[in-house]
């Protein structure tokens, strides 16, 4: 949990800045947004590195901003990681460009650039392109589906050969959910 943290700190430390080519979308309802999310795939960062059944959780916070649970299975460690944060709107709230920190005053980017209209799948950037990330509401998507998420971040200008698809097979955790 300390390693996790620590690095996340370093993560948010970066800014909250757009990357070129990224664009928040527009008319996003954060109220359809709150819930779990899997990752699918991600670019490689030592926060996450070697974590397998990736999650984020996104709740209301009591100041209006939005509570941000990540957790992920380390089987080098046979453990649960778990980071908590906090975001809020950079612009305003019906785009999808947030700022979010793990530690103190210390923010990062968190940029909704693809969203399906039923808040299903969606592509997030961080504040430069080695950030990404294809979240789902399921821990599988259809081989079509992560082909295109996979080509629109392509032509947005993401190395998406780097990606790491994630694995969310239960069994390979030996601690209960």
């Amino acid at each position: 949990m300390k390693k996790l943290s620590i690095a996340l700190v370093v993560f948010m430390m970066g800014c909250t800045s757009i990357p070129e080519d990224v664009t928040p979308v527009d008319n996003f309802r954060l109220e359809k947004y709150l819930g779990k999310w899997y990752e699918i795939a991600r670019l490689d960062h030592s926060f996450e590195r070697g974590l397998s059944q990736v999650t984020a959780e996104y709740s209301l916070r009591d100041d209006g901003g939005v509570r941000v649970l990540n957790r992920g299975y380390s089987a080098k460690d046979d453990s649960r990681k778990e980071a908590e944060g906090k975001a809020y709107f950079v612009k305003k709230p019906d785009q999808g460009y947030l700022k979010v920190s793990f530690f103190g005053p210390f923010y990062g980017s968190y940029i909704v650039f693809e969203l399906d209209e039923n808040y299903q799948y969606s592509l997030v950037s961080g504040p430069d392109k080695s950030y990404l990330w294809i979240l789902a509401r399921r821990p599988e998507i259809g081989e079509d589906l992560k082909n295109t998420l996979t080509a629109k971040a392509a032509a947005a200008g993401f190395d998406t050969s780097k990606l790491i698809f994630v694995d969310h097979d239960k069994s390979l955790a030996s601690q209960p959910h």
